[in-house]
């Protein structure tokens, strides 16, 4: 474009040179020719637009944008005088721009560390905010601009903090897991270690019963140790206000399950399903002695070496050993097992 412009430039430059000589009625005759071979062309054209290189437009804005108004509408041209009033503003704005145009390109992206970083944080702590981000980075020695920390979450499509605070259940059990407590009547559970406590067995469970239930559980939790300030159960009518008043005063808080909503409690319904399956279901229980038998050997399994698939596979009362690295260990492996219940639970261990 700029190479024909300059040589449409030149041409009528020497155009120019070739009009001064020539009188001013040999100009009045040149003019009235190329005005009626305008008016020739646009019959041939027969309504049909006349299309302009850009070297052509940038030529006559330039030439003709310093008529005034009602000279440039007496000119014979093949456009309107609004088109090349519009064609010399596009011209400036090209110009324009071009001289705005930064010398140097604009900040670099960010390191995709950082990016990680950022979204690392924002989804451990969906409480914060793109400016309570911005400033952990900086305590953290990352410089970057709070409107980056923006973008990025903008570009992971991360909501702002204010729709992103809401806790869920699962949060809820998870955040409080070290000090939650399940209940399904006669075991509790607790969420953090998976650790099950049978409560006791009754065909007759009387308000007396269950709050005694509540005191051996409250003395249970003191002698282990166990910092327990939530307990989740369902709204069984089996549970008197003077259960919840025992634990109130121990320091637990009763999270009611909502109705029908066994998953409020999965993990206490799960352990149910578990003693079922794996005791109950293949167990013909004779008496409550037999039965509370049957559970205490099952609680003991269940605590000294059931492996769990919520903390790792690891057991509620034991940490899961150091791998076997050395070949020479595994080939003469040897395994022993030892039968609880008449074979009905297998435990597995180390021969010595």
């Amino acid at each position: 474009m700029l190479l024909r412009l300059a040589y449409l430039g030149l041409t009528n430059a020497f155009a120019i040179l070739r009009l001064l000589p020539m009188s001013d009625r040999e100009k009045d005759v040149e003019i009235l020719a190329l005005r009626h071979q305008i008016t020739v062309l646009e019959q041939q054209l027969s309504g049909r637009r006349v299309r302009f290189e850009a070297s052509d437009r940038a030529f006559l804005a330039a030439l003709l944008h310093r008529l005034p108004a009602h000279a440039l509408h007496r000119v014979r041209l093949l456009v309107r005088p609004e088109t090349v009033l519009r064609w010399h503003r596009d011209l400036m704005a090209r110009r324009h721009a071009t001289r705005s145009r930064p010398k140097r390109g604009g900040r670099p992206r960010t390191v995709r560390s950082i990016r990680a970083l950022v979204l690392r944080l924002a989804a451990e702590n969906p409480g914060w905010g793109y400016r309570r981000l911005h400033g952990e980075l900086l305590v953290l020695g990352v410089k970057v601009a709070a409107s980056t920390v923006w973008e990025i979450l903008k570009e992971a499509g991360i909501p702002p903090s204010p729709e992103r605070t809401s806790t869920t259940w699962a949060d809820f059990l998870r955040s409080q897991a070290n000090a939650l407590l399940a209940c399904d009547f006669f075991a509790v559970i607790e969420h953090a270690s998976r650790r099950i406590r049978v409560l006791g067995a009754t065909a007759h469970p009387t308000a007396s019963w269950v709050t005694q239930a509540a005191k051996n559980l409250v003395m249970d939790l003191e002698d282990a140790g166990c910092p327990a300030r939530y307990l989740i159960r369902d709204r069984d009518g089996k549970f008197p206000e003077l259960f919840d008043a025992v634990l109130k005063d121990a320091g637990i808080e009763i999270v009611l399950s909502g109705v029908r909503m066994p998953r409020m409690n999965s993990i206490m319904e799960r352990w149910v399903q578990t003693c079922r399956r794996e005791l109950l279901d293949r167990t013909l229980i004779w008496d409550q002695h037999h039965l509370m038998h049957a559970l205490r050997e099952f609680e003991h399994c269940y605590n000294q070496h059931r492996p769990h698939q919520g903390i790792a596979n690891a057991r509620p009362l034991r940490a899961l050993p150091a791998p076997i690295d050395n070949p020479e260990q595994i080939a003469p492996i040897n395994i022993r097992r030892q039968d609880r219940l008449g074979g009905l639970l297998h435990e597995y261990q180390h021969a010595a």
